[in-house]
């Protein structure tokens, strides 16, 4: 039977009957347990759940985002902000394990809240969720230490299953964005590239490429039908040019920039 104290806790006396040899000598056992309460498994479950902040200056989304969560037991909102920089002191204040961000926020923008909250709580999530596909943006906020990029056309499902991988595998990118960051990273090596090389002349291009397979400036000028001078010349305004100090940087310029001789060649 369940019996209320002075503190309105349920408490439940349980009567046994032992099993002895003696029925003259039966006793009754009395126990007394404290009634679980209706919330702890409830307490147990926010534990447990992912602890997330919701960042974005449009309330009415953060109310649906919320609705959305309280539909999952192992995610909890922990707090909302309007801005990036209450976004910031919610952040320092609630501890939480993952932030969903607008990137365009008053005051302070999503790509300098994501840099200021990964400097300081480098365990801490944040998501990036907005409108547009900008890769420029994109870059930004992935070099700036975020782990997720959601377009607001996503759907709940992608949100949620996002939320649960940055928090156990620490990132987590939508297929379409993967391949858009993959292609912009291509093409900014291209073009990194080119750019360098295109400071070199032919002739210095080629000096690079026999150093770079270990050949020594006597070697070059047997090679070019150069004096040793010149060959040594030529290496002065190169490290110039590319700001290098030494033959193995050079080295490593020439395989990065795909400037490596065949073997056939050497």
């Amino acid at each position: 039977m369940s019996y209320p104290d002075a503190d309105n806790r349920q408490y439940t006396i349980a009567v046994t009957e032992p099993d002895g040899p003696d029925p003259a000598l039966s006793a009754v056992r009395v126990g007394l347990r404290e009634a679980e309460s209706p919330g702890d498994d409830k307490q147990t479950a926010c534990k447990q759940a992912i602890r997330v902040l919701l960042v974005d200056d449009h309330a009415l989304l953060r109310e649906g985002l919320s609705q959305l969560f309280a539909l999952e037991k192992d995610i909890q909102v922990v707090g909302e902000a309007g801005d990036g920089f209450d976004a910031l002191q919610k952040v320092r204040q609630l501890h939480p394990d993952v932030v969903l961000m607008d990137i365009h926020m008053p005051v302070l923008d999503g790509v300098t809240l994501t840099r200021q909250v990964t400097r300081e709580f480098p365990s801490i999530a944040v998501i990036i969720l907005t409108v547009y596909r900008q890769t420029r943006q994109m870059l930004q906020a992935i070099k700036n230490g975020a782990r997720g990029y959601l377009l607001k056309s996503a759907s709940a499902r992608e949100v949620i299953e996002t939320i649960r991988a940055v928090h156990t595998q620490g990132v987590a990118l939508q297929p379409g964005i993967t391949r858009t960051l993959l292609d912009e990273f291509q093409r900014l090596s291209h073009v990194a590239g080119e750019h360098v090389t295109d400071l070199l002349s032919e002739k210095e291009i080629e000096i690079i490429r026999y150093l770079s397979v270990g050949m020594s400036n006597k070697e070059i000028a047997e090679k070019l039908a150069y004096s040793e001078k010149t060959v040594k010349n030529y290496l002065t305004v190169i490290f110039q040019k590319l700001h290098l100090r030494d033959r193995t940087q050079v080295a490593i310029f020439a395989l990065r920039h795909g400037l490596l001789l065949d073997e056939e060649f050497c």
